[in-house]
């Protein structure tokens, strides 16, 4: 972009500098306004990117002087508590370097080379591992090593290059997008009350023209429709025109091209025969077709406005303050300044402030606003609660587990923003094919305009700008991206939370799906499933027995006891590996594995088994093993139906675990699943998966444990239940927030309804553009209506796209 030589060649401003500040860039010498313009531009060249000068669309942002008031704010943020409220360790490795992952607003952007610009230079920084910005948001993700660089630094050098970064807010991006939105109804508005003025004009203009009109009049309705149709090109438009000048400098034809070569050329066209006199003007045409493109722009925005919103509002769920308990007393605090391991209480009706676990009490909690789960469940002394879920019934106390970035709340955030930073293959295939469409769309124009031009027709211009118009591929741009967003934003708000692009594609595509067993299938609590006695006591007796020695244990089994009356005992021995003794009522017993429990009876004839080749607990005395216990995994209330259901649909289901074979079959049988492996390792259930993806299945994955990260990283979809570890849901490409899997089955019945949607309005939009070329190359369509059709057909697109959102 060459630059006059009286003008800074980085900013644009005038050059009034004395003496002169040059520098040779690109074999040229370049004049400067400004020490600070020298060496952004010094940088810049020095990096090898002198293109940022050939491909940006607006002059750069000049860049001021690092003031050491500005450094010194900028070194606020490597604080570490500051830091606790938008930074999050990613990674940690052995030798204790971590790498931090923030999120960032950055200000100043004013086009795709700004951004080219600042990820290049950012990413080159030592220390910097990478830097994205979303072209839509304007919001930028770092990840860096805090021991290699800090955060301060690399904001300086965001600031150098005449930007402006800081903390992303939601608030903050909130006051933002209403801004936008505000400016999107202004220009609705004046489009919509220049297509009606101009309709009310076109009327006896379209009259006189069959019974006669004065040429007063005519001259007076021309010069009124380009008075309110003027406001129109020049604001309302200005969207278009500004698009279609970026994507001419970087290449990539899109609709706004042909959109705004149409506005452009029908307004001047008819502003020159408004005052050189002439036969027909397009001002009703020109105000239409901004209405209503400006229309189905702005009901596809909110679909994303929405999806954006409820990010924003997911922190907006944590409440302003939080009752601290100090020394035993109340203290009212702001919640942004709770820290690990602090004592909350949380009273009836309201919200929880921080993740953490209850110490003392017991209560519903409403998780819906997180999961979708509609139903309060029961918390209890032991139980994990999440910051932004409401209790329910009785007061509970908090030990606080985590906060800010690391807070469940703010894990989900950054899911959402790495999910709509992806472009899925369906939109990058559209985009792809809109460009080349725009492209023989304004070929197939300027031929039809020569072919009529040649025949001496009058009305050549008139049957060009209605082929530019109705071809528009305005509805095939918003084909895919509107079903996507409607679709993601559903499937949030029933707890099924999408953090890759191509989540919805792959759900479409799924037909085998691979099950992990605890903690999936199964609710991951151990239970007691059966009771089979051997002696005259019966089941109530023996459970009697057997809670009475688990009761003071800490062993995951003695939970499977909980709630059953329990007596006195003495005596009490754990054998680690074997299971339990104590004295009941005067009487010894055992507990645990057949071995150990018949090591009291005095006459132990070694023939005694156990009923199967399950995991049976035995309750022995001295005398016999009086009774069994079979010991399993509690299946979740949905399991049975969702495998049932997703089996008559033709998905293969495979139950495939590390647990022992005996309980992973039991667990299959149960569920009338057919195909179970157990005992498998990571790397056994990596090759099985493999091994499915060789035969052409599309598979995936659904688990909850640490040896499931390595399948779920090799399969097409992974999909991580709720209650998972961290990591596991690090890795996956969505997350059951609500551990229901009914959640699951609505998100692939989704997944295929987005996919048929999509193909609808594609085919929509293709067969809506073949059956109106030839009718508007013919001559039959008029510009106006051209611009009703080319609208209509982009607001039917949206609005079956909407239909993803019910």
């Amino acid at each position: 972009m060459e630059q006059n030589l009286g003008l800074c060649y980085h900013c644009g401003e005038p050059n009034s500098s004395n003496p002169e500040i040059t520098l040779v860039i690109a074999g040229k010498q370049r004049n400067f306004c400004c020490q600070g313009c020298k060496a952004v531009a010094k940088i810049i060249s020095d990096s090898g990117m002198e293109g940022f000068y050939q491909h940006r669309s607006e002059l750069s942002v000049t860049p001021q002087d690092i003031a050491e008031s500005t450094k010194h704010e900028l070194e606020l943020y490597d604080n570490l508590e500051l830091q606790q409220d938008f930074v999050t360790r990613v990674e940690q490795t052995e030798d204790q370097h971590s790498t931090n992952e923030a999120t960032l607003i950055i200000e100043g952007i004013t086009c795709a080379a700004c951004i080219w610009l600042l990820e290049k230079q950012v990413s080159s920084k030592h220390g910097v591992n990478s830097f994205h910005i979303n072209h839509t948001t304007q919001r930028a993700t770092l990840t860096w090593s805090s021991q290699e660089t800090k955060l301060s630094d690399i904001l300086l050098v965001i600031y150098q290059l005449g930007y402006k970064a800081q903390p992303f807010k939601p608030n903050l991006e909130e006051e933002i997008l209403n801004k936008e939105r505000k400016r999107a109804i202004l220009r609705l508005g004046i489009a919509g009350f220049a297509m009606m003025q101009n309709m009310m004009f076109s009327v006896p203009l379209y009259v006189g023209m069959v019974s006669g009109i004065s040429d007063n009049f005519l001259l007076l309705f021309r010069w009124v429709s380009l008075l309110v149709t003027t406001p129109v090109v020049l604001y309302s438009a200005r969207p278009f025109f500004t698009a279609a000048m970026r994507d001419i400098k970087t290449r990539h034809l899109t609709m706004d091209v042909p959109v705004s070569l149409a506005i452009a050329i029908a307004f001047i066209a008819s502003a020159y025969i408004t005052v050189t006199g002439g036969e027909d003007v397009y001002f009703d045409s020109v105000a239409m077709f901004t209405f209503f493109l400006l229309l189905g722009r702005f009901l596809e925005s909110q679909a994303r406005l929405k999806s954006g919103q409820s990010i924003s509002q997911l922190t907006s769920l944590i409440p302003p303050s939080a009752i601290k308990i100090v020394e035993g007393d109340e203290v009212v605090i702001a919640a942004k300044n709770l820290k690990v391991g602090d004592r909350i209480r949380v009273k009836p009706t309201t919200v929880i402030p921080a993740d953490g676990i209850v110490v003392e009490g017991q209560s519903s909690v409403d998780e819906s606003a997180l999961t979708g789960e509609f139903m309060p469940i029961i918390k209890a002394t032991g139980d994990k609660v999440t910051g932004g879920t409401s209790n329910v019934e009785n007061v509970i106390e908090i030990t606080v587990t985590a906060v800010g970035s690391n807070a469940k709340i703010s894990s989900i955030m950054r899911l959402l923003n790495r999910a709509q930073g992806e472009k899925p293959k369906a939109a990058l295939i559209a985009d792809k094919v809109a460009s080349y469409f725009v492209a023989a769309v304004l070929l197939i124009t300027s031929g039809v305009f020569l072919f009529w031009w040649a025949k001496g027709s009058p009305d050549a211009f008139s049957i060009a700008l209605s082929v530019l118009v109705v071809t528009c591929p305005c509805a095939l741009s918003l084909a895919t991206p509107t079903a996507l967003t409607a679709a993601t934003n559903a499937l949030r708000a029933k707890g099924f939370l999408i953090t890759r692009g191509h989540v919805l594609e792959s759900l479409a595509l799924a037909n085998n799906l691979i099950f992990d067993k605890t903690g999936t299938l199964t609710v991951g609590q151990i239970v007691i499933t059966e009771v089979r006695s051997e002696s005259g006591l019966a089941r109530d007796q023996l459970l009697s027995i057997a809670a009475s020695l688990e009761q003071h244990s800490e062993h995951p089994i003695a939970k499977a006891f909980k709630g059953i009356r329990t007596l006195p005992v003495e005596s009490i021995i754990a054998t680690p590996g074997g299971g339990i003794e104590g004295v009941v009522e005067g009487n010894r017993y055992r507990l645990g594995h057949l071995s150990y429990a018949a090591e009291i009876i005095d006459q132990y004839d070694g023939n005694t088994q156990p009923p199967s080749q399950a995991q049976w607990l035995a309750l022995s005395n001295t005398e016999e093993v009086i009774g069994w216990f079979l010991i399993g995994d509690k299946l979740r209330e949905e399991s049975k139906e969702v495998i049932t259901n997703l089996q008559s649909e033709n998905y293969q289901c495979t139950l495939l675990s590390g647990d022992q074979s005996d309980a992973v079959t039991l667990t299959a049988t149960a569920l009338g699943i057919k195909q179970a492996i157990g005992a498998a390792s990571p790397e056994e259930k990596l090759r099985y998966m493999q091994s499915k993806q060789k035969l052409g299945q599309n598979t995936v994955m659904i688990g909850d444990g640490l040896n499931d990260v390595p399948v779920m990283a090799g399969t097409q979809l992974s999909i991580a239940m709720g209650n998972a570890n961290d990591l596991t849901k690090l890795k996956a490409d969505a997350i059951l927030l609500s551990s229901n899997l009914n959640t699951l089955h609505l998100a692939l019945a989704t997944g295929k309804k987005t996919r048929k949607i999509i193909r609808q309005n594609i085919s929509w939009a293709i067969g809506y553009n073949l059956l109106a070329l030839p009718l508007a190359a013919s001559g039959m369509i008029p510009p106006y209506a051209a611009a009703i059709g080319m609208s209509a057909s982009s607001l039917i697109v949206v609005c079956n796209a909407m239909r993803l959102r019910v």
